[in-house]
């Protein structure tokens, strides 16, 4: 049911990389060349990338090129809850950050890399949609490096969530959480650190205490501030057009790029790189300090 890669199985350090966002985060064609960037990024920090979807039925941990151009927009969406019925069911699945991480709970990777993290939807008081990437978090002792939640989260309630589930929020740099576009404006993380050091010290003895998961939120370096407003206009289209449920995050990211002249999409593909190159500093300093 589960494959890893020779070289995964053999490597100190790891680094899990999502195909969702290969599949679904970019325009057809690009979310592929993200993918391979990110892989390059990760060994250029001393990691091994482990990137992880379903094949044929199988859950593969490490995959080829010519296998990751296989997670097309045509790929199903696999969260946590779906992967028995994608490994029986076959073709092609492309695992969200829950799924990722479920998968990373079961063969023992402790880093994970990705754009941001889902949560708490807005307007949740009248449609409860709450992402169960913040459950499998909880429950997996993991370190997730992402710019902060998905921009058209409700990013306070979601950080409510976090502390009631006892994950530590790491500011990277910075004492507020990032809002994925932009830096600045978010709710005060829950501690700040310096370096990837720093935080893999902060998630060993969180897990020596018995504690799951950890989130290092990174600012992207490229700043959007002026995107707030095409979030709200893009939610209110989606909601006016039915969409719903895991189609709005595809659907919202398309309408950023389009009508940001292509912005977001540079920042989008950008926070992801420097995200995946953070988690490889944290992976190898965490390797470095295992029993």
């Amino acid at each position: 049911m589960i494959e890893v890669a020779r070289e995964v199985r053999e490597a100190a350090a790891v680094v899990a990389l999502e195909t969702t966002l290969v599949a679904h985060g970019f325009p057809p064609g690009d979310g592929v060349a993200v993918g391979v960037e990110s892989e390059r990024r990760v060994r250029a920090g001393g990691a091994t990338p482990a990137t992880i979807g379903v094949i044929d039925g199988t859950i593969r941990v490490g995959l080829s090129e010519e296998e990751l151009e296989r997670f097309d927009a045509s790929a199903r969406k696999v969260g946590a809850r779906d992967l028995a019925a994608a490994t029986v069911q076959g073709g092609v699945g492309a695992t969200t950050v829950g799924g990722t991480l479920a998968v990373c709970r079961k063969v023992g990777i402790a880093v994970l890399a990705t754009g941001g993290l889902g949560g708490v939807h807005r307007g949740w008081a009248e449609h409860p949609d709450v992402s169960s990437d913040l459950l499998e978090l909880a429950r997996t002792r993991s370190l997730i490096v992402s710019a902060g939640v998905k921009s058209l989260l409700d990013v306070p309630a979601t950080l409510e969530l976090l502390e009631t589930l006892a994950v530590p929020v790491l500011g990277f740099r910075t004492d507020e959480l990032p809002l994925f576009y932009s830096a600045r404006g978010g709710p005060p993380v829950s501690a700040r650190v310096e370096s990837a050091e720093e935080a893999a010290g902060i998630a060993r003895a969180h897990w020596e205490l018995g504690g799951g998961g950890v989130l290092l939120a990174r600012p992207p370096d490229e700043s959007l501030d002026d995107v707030e407003p095409l979030i709200e206009e893009a939610l209110r289209v989606a909601d006016e057009r039915g969409v719903h449920g895991q189609d709005v995050t595809p659907f919202v990211l398309s309408f950023l790029h389009e009508r940001s002249g292509g912005r977001t999409l540079r920042a989008n593909r950008e926070l992801v790189l420097s995200n995946a190159s953070l988690a490889a500093g944290v992976a190898v300093h965490l390797s470095s300090t295992s029993d």
